[in-house]
Protein backbone atom coordinates (compact mmCIF):
# COMPACT_ATOMS: atom_id res chain seq x y z
CA UNK A 1 0.00 0.00 0.00
CA UNK A 2 1.50 3.33 -0.97
CA UNK A 3 2.10 5.68 1.81
CA UNK A 4 0.93 9.21 2.12
CA UNK A 5 2.32 11.94 1.66
CA UNK A 6 2.19 15.40 3.93
CA UNK A 7 -1.00 16.93 2.81
CA UNK A 8 -0.65 20.58 1.22
CA UNK A 9 -2.19 22.99 3.75
CA UNK A 10 -5.83 23.45 2.85
CA UNK A 11 -8.06 26.92 2.56
CA UNK A 12 -8.02 28.41 5.98
CA UNK A 13 -9.67 32.09 6.69
CA UNK A 14 -7.51 35.17 5.91
CA UNK A 15 -8.64 36.36 9.37
CA UNK A 16 -9.40 35.20 12.81
CA UNK A 17 -13.29 35.50 14.19
CA UNK A 18 -14.33 37.48 16.51
CA UNK A 19 -15.26 36.09 19.66
CA UNK A 20 -12.33 33.06 19.22
CA UNK A 21 -10.80 34.26 22.65
CA UNK A 22 -14.56 33.39 24.32
CA UNK A 23 -14.81 30.82 22.63
CA UNK A 24 -11.36 29.30 23.27
CA UNK A 25 -12.55 29.33 26.97
CA UNK A 26 -16.09 27.38 26.75
CA UNK A 27 -14.12 24.87 25.22
CA UNK A 28 -11.00 24.73 27.14
CA UNK A 29 -13.71 24.17 29.86
CA UNK A 30 -14.99 20.88 28.31
CA UNK A 31 -11.99 19.90 27.54
CA UNK A 32 -10.34 20.57 31.37
CA UNK A 33 -13.76 18.41 32.82
CA UNK A 34 -13.16 15.07 30.23
CA UNK A 35 -9.31 14.96 30.88
CA UNK A 36 -10.10 15.61 34.67
CA UNK A 37 -12.29 12.72 34.76
CA UNK A 38 -9.61 10.50 33.74
CA UNK A 39 -7.68 10.80 36.29
CA UNK A 40 -9.55 12.33 39.25
CA UNK A 41 -11.09 8.59 40.27
CA UNK A 42 -7.43 8.06 40.81
CA UNK A 43 -7.13 8.96 44.44
CA UNK A 44 -10.43 7.24 45.19
CA UNK A 45 -10.06 3.83 43.88
CA UNK A 46 -9.48 2.58 47.77
CA UNK A 47 -12.64 4.40 48.63
CA UNK A 48 -14.74 2.71 45.75
CA UNK A 49 -13.14 -0.33 46.72
CA UNK A 50 -14.18 -0.51 50.26
CA UNK A 51 -18.00 1.24 49.61
CA UNK A 52 -18.55 -0.95 47.03
CA UNK A 53 -17.13 -3.93 48.41
CA UNK A 54 -15.18 -4.38 44.95
CA UNK A 55 -11.55 -6.06 44.07
CA UNK A 56 -8.86 -3.89 42.62
CA UNK A 57 -8.95 -5.03 39.45
CA UNK A 58 -12.22 -4.01 39.09
CA UNK A 59 -11.92 -0.64 41.06
CA UNK A 60 -9.68 -0.23 38.08
CA UNK A 61 -12.19 -0.86 35.30
CA UNK A 62 -13.00 2.80 36.74
CA UNK A 63 -10.01 4.34 34.44
CA UNK A 64 -9.48 1.85 31.97
CA UNK A 65 -13.19 1.51 30.32
CA UNK A 66 -13.23 5.92 30.21
CA UNK A 67 -10.10 5.20 28.16
CA UNK A 68 -11.82 3.05 25.93
CA UNK A 69 -15.19 4.91 26.18
CA UNK A 70 -12.99 7.39 24.77
CA UNK A 71 -10.83 5.53 21.94
CA UNK A 72 -14.61 4.86 20.68
CA UNK A 73 -15.58 8.40 21.08
CA UNK A 74 -12.56 9.93 19.52
CA UNK A 75 -12.33 9.19 15.71
CA UNK A 76 -16.28 8.53 15.83
CA UNK A 77 -16.27 12.17 17.10
CA UNK A 78 -14.57 13.54 14.79
CA UNK A 79 -16.04 12.07 11.45
CA UNK A 80 -19.09 13.09 12.87
CA UNK A 81 -18.04 16.98 13.39
CA UNK A 82 -16.44 16.91 9.76
CA UNK A 83 -19.63 15.72 8.48
CA UNK A 84 -22.69 17.37 10.63
CA UNK A 85 -21.01 19.90 12.55
CA UNK A 86 -18.48 20.58 15.17
CA UNK A 87 -20.69 22.98 17.33
CA UNK A 88 -23.80 20.54 17.37
CA UNK A 89 -21.37 17.37 18.31
CA UNK A 90 -19.99 19.07 21.19
CA UNK A 91 -23.23 20.19 22.47
CA UNK A 92 -24.46 16.40 22.40
CA UNK A 93 -21.60 15.54 23.89
CA UNK A 94 -21.99 17.77 26.86
CA UNK A 95 -25.35 16.31 27.44
CA UNK A 96 -23.90 12.96 27.55
CA UNK A 97 -21.10 13.56 29.84
CA UNK A 98 -23.28 15.75 32.34
CA UNK A 99 -26.31 13.18 32.49
CA UNK A 100 -23.55 9.99 32.90
CA UNK A 101 -21.92 12.26 35.86
CA UNK A 102 -24.75 12.36 37.93
CA UNK A 103 -25.73 8.79 37.16
CA UNK A 104 -22.38 7.95 38.10
CA UNK A 105 -22.62 9.19 41.44
CA UNK A 106 -25.48 6.82 42.39
CA UNK A 107 -24.19 3.73 41.50
CA UNK A 108 -24.54 1.20 44.36
CA UNK A 109 -22.18 -1.56 42.90
CA UNK A 110 -18.96 -1.67 40.68
CA UNK A 111 -20.55 -3.24 37.91
CA UNK A 112 -23.15 -0.46 37.71
CA UNK A 113 -20.09 2.15 38.34
CA UNK A 114 -17.72 0.88 35.29
CA UNK A 115 -20.76 0.59 32.90
CA UNK A 116 -21.81 4.00 33.31
CA UNK A 117 -18.04 5.63 33.17
CA UNK A 118 -18.65 3.71 29.80
CA UNK A 119 -21.20 6.00 28.80
CA UNK A 120 -19.51 9.23 30.17
CA UNK A 121 -16.45 8.05 27.93
CA UNK A 122 -18.45 8.60 25.30
CA UNK A 123 -19.19 12.49 25.92
CA UNK A 124 -15.76 12.82 27.45
CA UNK A 125 -13.94 11.65 24.10
CA UNK A 126 -16.21 13.36 22.18
CA UNK A 127 -14.83 16.69 23.18
CA UNK A 128 -11.28 16.49 21.85
CA UNK A 129 -12.09 16.26 18.35
CA UNK A 130 -15.09 18.64 18.17
CA UNK A 131 -13.13 21.42 20.11
CA UNK A 132 -10.23 20.79 18.71
CA UNK A 133 -11.82 21.75 15.27
CA UNK A 134 -13.88 24.82 16.90
CA UNK A 135 -10.56 26.53 17.81
CA UNK A 136 -8.82 25.63 14.44
CA UNK A 137 -11.63 27.27 12.50
CA UNK A 138 -11.53 30.65 14.90
CA UNK A 139 -8.01 31.31 15.06
CA UNK A 140 -7.22 31.24 11.41
CA UNK A 141 -4.10 31.69 10.33
CA UNK A 142 -2.76 31.58 14.35
CA UNK A 143 -4.38 28.29 14.27
CA UNK A 144 -0.95 26.10 14.91
CA UNK A 145 -0.54 27.84 18.16
CA UNK A 146 -4.03 28.11 19.45
CA UNK A 147 -4.82 23.87 18.97
CA UNK A 148 -0.97 23.42 20.48
CA UNK A 149 -2.06 25.90 23.52
CA UNK A 150 -5.64 24.30 23.64
CA UNK A 151 -4.67 20.62 23.64
CA UNK A 152 -2.04 20.97 26.44
CA UNK A 153 -5.05 21.57 28.46
CA UNK A 154 -5.78 17.86 28.36
CA UNK A 155 -2.57 16.59 30.35
CA UNK A 156 -3.39 19.57 33.06
CA UNK A 157 -6.81 18.14 33.57
CA UNK A 158 -5.54 14.62 33.83
CA UNK A 159 -2.89 16.16 36.59
CA UNK A 160 -4.82 18.05 38.46
CA UNK A 161 -7.64 15.10 38.50
CA UNK A 162 -5.89 13.71 41.61
CA UNK A 163 -5.54 16.05 43.69
CA UNK A 164 -9.07 17.00 43.61
CA UNK A 165 -10.02 13.92 43.53
CA UNK A 166 -7.94 13.89 46.75
CA UNK A 167 -9.66 16.68 48.61
CA UNK A 168 -13.39 15.54 47.72
CA UNK A 169 -12.48 11.56 49.51
CA UNK A 170 -10.86 13.16 52.59
CA UNK A 171 -13.77 15.97 53.22
CA UNK A 172 -16.70 14.40 51.41
CA UNK A 173 -17.25 11.09 49.52
CA UNK A 174 -16.13 9.14 45.96
CA UNK A 175 -19.23 10.42 44.81
CA UNK A 176 -18.60 14.20 44.77
CA UNK A 177 -16.09 13.23 41.90
CA UNK A 178 -18.81 12.74 39.51
CA UNK A 179 -21.58 15.08 40.92
CA UNK A 180 -19.24 18.08 40.88
CA UNK A 181 -19.75 17.70 37.06
CA UNK A 182 -22.93 18.56 36.81
CA UNK A 183 -23.47 22.36 37.54
CA UNK A 184 -20.63 22.96 35.29
CA UNK A 185 -21.55 20.82 32.17
CA UNK A 186 -24.88 22.88 32.56
CA UNK A 187 -23.10 26.42 32.75
CA UNK A 188 -20.99 24.81 29.66
CA UNK A 189 -23.97 24.01 27.94
CA UNK A 190 -25.49 27.16 28.04
CA UNK A 191 -22.49 28.89 27.62
CA UNK A 192 -21.86 26.83 24.14
CA UNK A 193 -25.16 27.22 22.79
CA UNK A 194 -24.85 30.93 22.88
CA UNK A 195 -21.58 31.83 21.66
CA UNK A 196 -20.30 28.95 19.30
CA UNK A 197 -20.69 29.09 15.71
CA UNK A 198 -20.68 26.76 13.28
CA UNK A 199 -17.83 27.93 11.11
CA UNK A 200 -16.84 24.73 8.63
CA UNK A 201 -18.79 23.89 5.45
CA UNK A 202 -19.58 20.41 6.34
CA UNK A 203 -18.63 17.73 4.10
CA UNK A 204 -21.32 15.54 2.48
CA UNK A 205 -21.98 12.55 4.80
CA UNK A 206 -20.92 9.08 5.13
CA UNK A 207 -22.30 5.73 5.88
CA UNK A 208 -20.63 4.89 8.95
CA UNK A 209 -18.84 2.16 9.53
CA UNK A 210 -20.71 -0.01 12.19
CA UNK A 211 -18.49 -3.12 11.72
CA UNK A 212 -15.55 -1.58 12.31
CA UNK A 213 -16.44 0.27 15.31
CA UNK A 214 -17.77 -3.12 16.77
CA UNK A 215 -14.33 -4.46 15.46
CA UNK A 216 -12.14 -2.08 17.35
CA UNK A 217 -14.78 -2.15 20.61
CA UNK A 218 -14.93 -5.99 20.86
CA UNK A 219 -11.16 -5.91 20.42
CA UNK A 220 -9.84 -3.55 23.19
CA UNK A 221 -12.65 -4.77 25.72
CA UNK A 222 -11.26 -8.46 25.09
CA UNK A 223 -7.51 -7.34 25.37
CA UNK A 224 -8.48 -5.41 27.91
CA UNK A 225 -10.24 -8.01 30.23
CA UNK A 226 -7.32 -10.16 29.29
CA UNK A 227 -5.03 -7.70 31.07
CA UNK A 228 -7.41 -7.78 34.11
CA UNK A 229 -7.18 -10.98 34.76
CA UNK A 230 -2.80 -11.61 34.55
CA UNK A 231 -2.87 -11.74 37.86
CA UNK A 232 -3.74 -15.07 37.17
CA UNK A 233 -0.66 -16.46 35.52
CA UNK A 234 -0.39 -16.13 31.67
CA UNK A 235 -0.99 -19.30 31.60
CA UNK A 236 -4.71 -18.79 33.05
CA UNK A 237 -7.79 -19.31 30.44
CA UNK A 238 -8.84 -16.14 32.08
CA UNK A 239 -6.37 -14.52 30.42
CA UNK A 240 -5.13 -16.57 27.51
CA UNK A 241 -8.71 -16.71 25.75
CA UNK A 242 -9.90 -12.95 25.89
CA UNK A 243 -6.12 -12.06 24.64
CA UNK A 244 -6.44 -14.18 22.30
CA UNK A 245 -9.85 -13.26 21.01
CA UNK A 246 -8.20 -9.92 20.88
CA UNK A 247 -5.79 -10.66 18.63
CA UNK A 248 -8.13 -12.33 16.05
CA UNK A 249 -10.25 -9.11 16.48
CA UNK A 250 -6.99 -7.37 15.73
CA UNK A 251 -6.16 -9.20 12.56
CA UNK A 252 -10.12 -8.92 11.66
CA UNK A 253 -10.21 -5.13 12.21
CA UNK A 254 -7.06 -4.61 10.36
CA UNK A 255 -8.25 -6.82 6.87
CA UNK A 256 -11.60 -4.83 7.19
CA UNK A 257 -10.20 -1.41 7.68
CA UNK A 258 -7.92 -2.52 4.25
CA UNK A 259 -11.20 -3.60 2.70
CA UNK A 260 -13.65 -1.13 3.58
CA UNK A 261 -14.23 1.47 0.79
CA UNK A 262 -14.82 3.96 4.12
CA UNK A 263 -13.52 2.76 7.07
CA UNK A 264 -13.82 3.74 10.72
CA UNK A 265 -10.16 4.80 10.74
CA UNK A 266 -8.52 5.01 6.98
CA UNK A 267 -5.62 2.50 6.47
CA UNK A 268 -3.49 5.74 5.57
CA UNK A 269 -4.14 7.29 8.67
CA UNK A 270 -3.20 3.92 10.53
CA UNK A 271 0.41 3.57 8.49
CA UNK A 272 0.44 6.23 5.89
CA UNK A 273 4.21 8.28 6.04
CA UNK A 274 4.61 9.23 9.64
CA UNK A 275 1.47 8.26 11.22
CA UNK A 276 2.71 4.49 11.87
CA UNK A 277 5.46 6.53 13.99
CA UNK A 278 3.03 9.30 15.39
CA UNK A 279 0.54 6.03 16.52
CA UNK A 280 3.62 4.24 18.45
CA UNK A 281 4.55 7.44 20.10
CA UNK A 282 0.93 8.21 21.51
CA UNK A 283 0.83 4.82 22.68
CA UNK A 284 3.56 5.27 24.77
CA UNK A 285 2.71 9.16 25.50
CA UNK A 286 -0.86 7.84 26.42
CA UNK A 287 0.61 4.99 29.13
CA UNK A 288 3.29 7.57 30.86
CA UNK A 289 1.17 10.74 31.39
CA UNK A 290 -1.92 9.42 30.91
CA UNK A 291 -1.95 5.48 32.69
CA UNK A 292 1.02 5.55 34.86
CA UNK A 293 0.44 9.35 35.55
CA UNK A 294 -3.33 8.37 37.00
CA UNK A 295 -1.43 5.43 38.89
CA UNK A 296 0.83 8.04 40.89
CA UNK A 297 -1.37 8.61 43.84
CA UNK A 298 -1.88 5.10 44.21
CA UNK A 299 1.59 4.43 44.03
CA UNK A 300 2.43 6.96 47.09
CA UNK A 301 -0.48 5.57 49.18
CA UNK A 302 1.06 2.05 48.72
CA UNK A 303 5.14 2.51 49.04
CA UNK A 304 5.16 5.63 50.70
CA UNK A 305 1.87 5.32 52.95
CA UNK A 306 0.64 8.87 52.37
CA UNK A 307 -3.16 9.23 52.97
CA UNK A 308 -5.35 10.27 50.05
CA UNK A 309 -4.82 14.13 50.00
CA UNK A 310 -1.05 14.09 49.99
CA UNK A 311 -0.87 11.42 47.51
CA UNK A 312 -3.18 13.44 45.18
CA UNK A 313 -1.52 16.91 45.71
CA UNK A 314 2.18 15.06 44.71
CA UNK A 315 0.84 16.09 41.23
CA UNK A 316 0.87 19.41 42.02
CA UNK A 317 4.04 19.90 40.76
CA UNK A 318 3.36 18.20 37.71
CA UNK A 319 0.83 20.11 37.22
CA UNK A 320 2.77 23.73 37.65
CA UNK A 321 5.79 21.87 35.64
CA UNK A 322 2.94 21.62 32.40
CA UNK A 323 1.85 25.07 32.95
CA UNK A 324 4.82 26.88 33.48
CA UNK A 325 6.60 25.41 29.51
CA UNK A 326 3.05 25.01 27.77
CA UNK A 327 2.84 28.43 26.72
CA UNK A 328 7.03 28.55 25.50
CA UNK A 329 6.78 25.35 24.18
CA UNK A 330 3.97 26.81 21.87
CA UNK A 331 5.75 30.13 21.25
CA UNK A 332 8.86 27.98 20.11
CA UNK A 333 7.00 26.01 17.63
CA UNK A 334 7.39 27.21 14.35
CA UNK A 335 11.52 28.18 15.00
CA UNK A 336 12.28 25.11 16.64
CA UNK A 337 9.79 22.05 15.09
CA UNK A 338 8.80 19.22 16.25
CA UNK A 339 10.99 16.82 16.90
CA UNK A 340 13.59 18.49 19.00
CA UNK A 341 10.64 19.56 21.87
CA UNK A 342 9.42 15.55 21.25
CA UNK A 343 12.95 14.29 21.88
CA UNK A 344 13.73 16.56 24.98
CA UNK A 345 10.12 16.26 26.68
CA UNK A 346 10.67 12.05 26.14
CA UNK A 347 13.58 12.46 27.84
CA UNK A 348 12.68 14.58 31.14
CA UNK A 349 9.71 12.03 31.82
CA UNK A 350 11.83 9.20 31.68
CA UNK A 351 13.98 10.85 33.78
CA UNK A 352 11.02 11.94 36.02
CA UNK A 353 10.17 8.13 36.21
CA UNK A 354 13.22 6.62 36.64
CA UNK A 355 13.72 9.05 39.98
CA UNK A 356 10.25 8.34 41.12
CA UNK A 357 11.49 4.51 41.23
CA UNK A 358 14.81 4.63 42.71
CA UNK A 359 14.39 6.92 46.33
CA UNK A 360 17.55 7.68 48.16
CA UNK A 361 17.33 5.95 51.48
CA UNK A 362 15.86 8.19 54.43
CA UNK A 363 14.39 9.98 51.83
CA UNK A 364 11.11 12.88 52.55
CA UNK A 365 9.00 10.21 49.94
CA UNK A 366 6.54 13.05 49.45
CA UNK A 367 8.95 15.45 48.07
CA UNK A 368 11.12 13.59 46.11
CA UNK A 369 8.00 12.41 44.37
CA UNK A 370 6.94 15.77 43.84
CA UNK A 371 10.26 16.50 42.47
CA UNK A 372 10.00 13.67 40.03
CA UNK A 373 6.55 14.71 39.22
CA UNK A 374 7.62 18.20 38.83
CA UNK A 375 10.35 16.78 35.90
CA UNK A 376 7.70 14.63 34.30
CA UNK A 377 5.41 17.66 34.10
CA UNK A 378 8.22 20.29 32.06
CA UNK A 379 8.87 17.09 29.84
CA UNK A 380 4.87 16.94 28.76
CA UNK A 381 4.62 20.92 28.76
CA UNK A 382 7.42 20.53 26.29
CA UNK A 383 6.80 17.64 24.34
CA UNK A 384 2.63 18.08 23.85
CA UNK A 385 2.15 21.19 21.85
CA UNK A 386 5.04 19.80 19.34
CA UNK A 387 3.58 16.08 19.25
CA UNK A 388 0.03 17.19 18.73
CA UNK A 389 0.78 19.54 15.69
CA UNK A 390 3.02 16.91 14.46
CA UNK A 391 0.48 14.82 14.12
CA UNK A 392 -1.91 17.71 12.85
CA UNK A 393 0.42 19.02 10.29
CA UNK A 394 0.65 15.25 7.77
CA UNK A 395 -3.23 15.62 7.29
CA UNK A 396 -4.20 19.59 7.76
CA UNK A 397 -7.52 18.96 6.22
CA UNK A 398 -8.92 16.58 8.54
CA UNK A 399 -7.93 18.26 11.97
CA UNK A 400 -11.07 16.63 13.91
CA UNK A 401 -10.00 13.34 12.55
CA UNK A 402 -6.65 13.48 13.57
CA UNK A 403 -7.16 14.45 17.10
CA UNK A 404 -9.39 11.74 17.44
CA UNK A 405 -7.31 9.26 16.16
CA UNK A 406 -3.87 10.31 18.53
CA UNK A 407 -6.47 10.67 21.63
CA UNK A 408 -7.12 6.67 20.32
CA UNK A 409 -3.89 5.87 20.47
CA UNK A 410 -3.23 7.62 23.56
CA UNK A 411 -5.80 6.34 25.59
CA UNK A 412 -5.27 3.11 24.10
CA UNK A 413 -1.86 3.37 26.15
CA UNK A 414 -3.43 4.40 29.00
CA UNK A 415 -5.62 1.26 29.12
CA UNK A 416 -2.55 -1.44 28.69
CA UNK A 417 -0.60 0.48 31.18
CA UNK A 418 -3.82 0.68 33.81
CA UNK A 419 -4.79 -2.94 33.05
CA UNK A 420 -1.27 -4.28 33.68
CA UNK A 421 -0.16 -2.67 36.13
CA UNK A 422 -3.48 -3.29 38.83
CA UNK A 423 -3.27 -6.46 37.92
CA UNK A 424 0.52 -6.87 38.58
CA UNK A 425 0.32 -4.57 41.82
CA UNK A 426 -2.92 -7.45 42.85
CA UNK A 427 -1.11 -9.97 42.64
CA UNK A 428 2.18 -8.70 44.70
CA UNK A 429 3.45 -9.21 48.31
CA UNK A 430 4.79 -5.55 47.39
CA UNK A 431 2.72 -3.70 45.25
CA UNK A 432 4.60 -0.12 45.50
CA UNK A 433 7.54 -1.73 44.35
CA UNK A 434 5.94 -3.57 41.81
CA UNK A 435 4.77 -0.29 40.34
CA UNK A 436 8.27 1.16 40.90
CA UNK A 437 9.44 -1.84 38.50
CA UNK A 438 6.39 -0.63 35.75
CA UNK A 439 7.65 2.80 35.98
CA UNK A 440 11.15 1.15 34.87
CA UNK A 441 9.71 -0.74 32.22
CA UNK A 442 7.97 2.21 30.73
CA UNK A 443 10.80 4.19 30.42
CA UNK A 444 12.83 1.44 28.84
CA UNK A 445 10.35 1.43 25.69
CA UNK A 446 9.83 5.17 25.57
CA UNK A 447 13.90 5.73 25.39
CA UNK A 448 13.37 2.61 22.71
CA UNK A 449 10.89 4.77 20.55
CA UNK A 450 12.80 7.71 20.78
CA UNK A 451 14.43 7.32 17.23
CA UNK A 452 10.56 6.96 15.98
CA UNK A 453 10.39 11.03 16.37
CA UNK A 454 13.12 11.59 13.46
CA UNK A 455 11.43 9.99 11.37
CA UNK A 456 8.61 12.33 11.39
CA UNK A 457 8.49 15.54 9.34
CA UNK A 458 9.55 18.88 10.51
CA UNK A 459 8.46 21.88 8.61
CA UNK A 460 9.45 24.97 10.43
CA UNK A 461 6.28 27.77 10.58
CA UNK A 462 2.84 27.39 10.49
CA UNK A 463 0.71 25.29 8.78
Amino acid sequence: MRSIEVTKPVAIPAEALPRRHVVFAVVAIALFMASMDQTIVATGLNAIQSDLGAELTWSGWTITIYSLGQIIAMPMAGKLGDHFGRKKVFLIAVVIFTTASLACGFANNIYVLVALRAVQAIGGGAFLPSATGIIADHYGPARDRAVGMFTSIFPIGGILGPILGGVFVTYSSWRTIFFVNVPMGLVLLFLGWRLIGETTDRKPAERMDVRGLLLLALLMLTTMYGLTNLDLGVTSPWFLVPVGCGALLSYLFVRHTARASAPFIPMRLLRGKGFGAMNVLNLLFGGAAIGFGALVPLYAEERFHMDPLAAGTVLTARGAGVICVAALAVLTLRRLGCRIPMVVGFVLIMTGFTLMAFPPPDTNGYLWLMMAAGITGVGMGVSVPASNNAGLQLAPDQIASIAGLRGMFRQSGSIIAVSVMTAVAANSGNPGMAQAHGFVVLSVLMLAAVPLIFTIPDPRGSW
